[in-house]
């Protein structure tokens, strides 16, 4: 099983890459994560996102399964299969979920918008969409799984957990307007369409497949700095985004991983709260937002955008154990005369070239290399050969700095827009 990583605070490109290289696997899986990914993919002129399913649905030879550490919210997932079957997408025969994928209720998004109401400034950024509360209830020990839906008591289990949800909502004290019978009308009719997509023991399925010799590619949801152990915390997902949590997302051993496959962007973006040590307030920060057309797919929030920071990449390769890199957005960059790379910080008056503790200190300032920018259009080349001189010789200064190779950049949102350097 190789493992495709998103090395950023997410919004790296990884649907982009999973759909280019899907062609070479039997099964996409997703590990972690729910409706808050935006996996976006434009091939012949049209623009595709995905939130709940794997970016390999478009193959119609990969097989594509949401996996046990996936939250999964129904109405979504059903909004995503209406939307593929009116592309003409037949996923049916492509499509499988596993029986210990937890389920995102309409109270679990309630919890979530109470939560996030009674922090006040202290908000998170939380996309709304319940996978916190979700992953709280799995944790608990409280949550309801997609096998459950075939468990003939099913609705008195629903029942008890919406009670326990809906004291907590009472308990934050917070003028909410809503109406729960609306809400578990669509609910319910999402899960009978729900119901006619194969559930599986995933982790026996992988497995077997594996054994019979099939490609796997474990697809992550969000970026490596919003990991729930390794990111920058609190301002995090409640999920294990690094490759160690690919193994907990599907079942398959560590053993079993071969690449780790990792993608950041040639500069870096953040939706939502949260400590960014290179975010950009100036002119150049409004470039790459524009060029870039940095608005989150799930949220549609603008991204805060900032120059490379080499020191948060390279600890998300150690972390991930990444084997390969692919950057993308390279484009992006072009009309840049000099391009900044974070290679350290001041910390408390020493230079560290390592994440501390927190990210979150006034105290820490990034400290750049210049380089020189390409000032060419990228966008139409397809051989790595015709590239700038002074593109190839940013990929080279990160390879240098990470000690990991880039096999692959991108220089435009296209499947074709992309140039294999290996």
């Amino acid at each position: 099983m190789d493992l495709l990583i998103g090395l950023q605070w997410g919004d790296e490109g990884k649907g982009k890459i999973v759909d280019l290289l899907t062609a070479n696997y039997k099964i996409v899986t997703r590990f972690q994560g729910g409706p808050n990914a935006g996996h976006t993919i434009i091939f012949d002129g049209q623009k595709h996102v995905l939130h709940n399913i794997p970016s390999g649905i478009f193959n119609p030879n990969t097989i594509n399964v949401i996996g046990n550490g996936v939250v999964l919210d129904p109405v979504m997932f059903k909004k995503e299969l209406d939307n593929l079957a009116s592309q003409g997408i037949d996923f049916k025969n492509r499509l499988l979920i596993s029986r210990k994928t937890h389920l995102i209720l309409p109270t679990h998004r309630l919890l979530d918008a109470a939560s996030e109401a009674s922090k006040g400034k202290a908000k998170i950024g939380s996309t709304l969409k319940g996978i916190g509360p979700t992953y709280m209830d799995k944790a608990g020990r409280n949550g309801l799984r997609v096998g459950d839906l075939e468990r003939d008591d099913f609705k008195e289990r629903y029942k008890n957990l919406v009670s326990k949800h809906l004291s907590m909502i009472d308990f934050f004290n917070i003028d909410m307007q809503y109406d729960l019978e609306e809400l578990e009308v669509s609910f319910f009719e999402a899960i009978a369409q729900l119901k006619q997509i194969p559930f599986i023991d995933s982790e026996v399925y992988l497995n077997n497949a594996l054994e019979n010799g099939d490609r796997i590619l474990a697809e992550g949801a969000q970026g490596t700095l919003l990991d729930i152990d390794f990111g920058t915390y609190p301002f995090v997902t409640s999920s294990n985004t690094s490759a160690a949590g690919a193994c907990i997302g599907t079942g398959v051993a560590p053993n079993k991983v071969n690449d780790v496959i990792g993608i950041f962007k040639a500069y870096t973006t953040r939706v939502g709260a949260g400590p960014f040590p290179t975010e950009l307030f100036d002119e150049d920060g409004k470039t790459m937002s524009k060029v870039g057309n940095e608005f989150g797919s799930t949220t549609g929030r603008s991204r805060r955008c900032g120059w490379l920071d080499l020191v948060a990449l390279k600890y998300a390769v150690q972390v991930n154990g990444v084997t390969k890199l692919m950057m993308m957005k390279g484009d992006v960059l072009s009309d840049f005369e000099k391009i900044k790379v974070c290679t350290s910080y001041k910390f408390k008056n020493e230079e560290i070239d390592y994440l501390p503790f927190s990210l979150d200190d006034g105290d820490l300032t990034p400290i750049y290399k210049d380089l020189s920018g390409w000032k060419t259009d990228v966008s139409e080349i397809l051989d790595g050969a015709k590239l700038p001189e002074e593109f190839k010789s940013y990929v080279k200064f990160i390879e240098n700095y990470v000690k990991v190779p880039i096999t692959l950049v991108s220089v435009g949102p296209d499947r074709e827009q992309t140039i294999d350097l290996v």
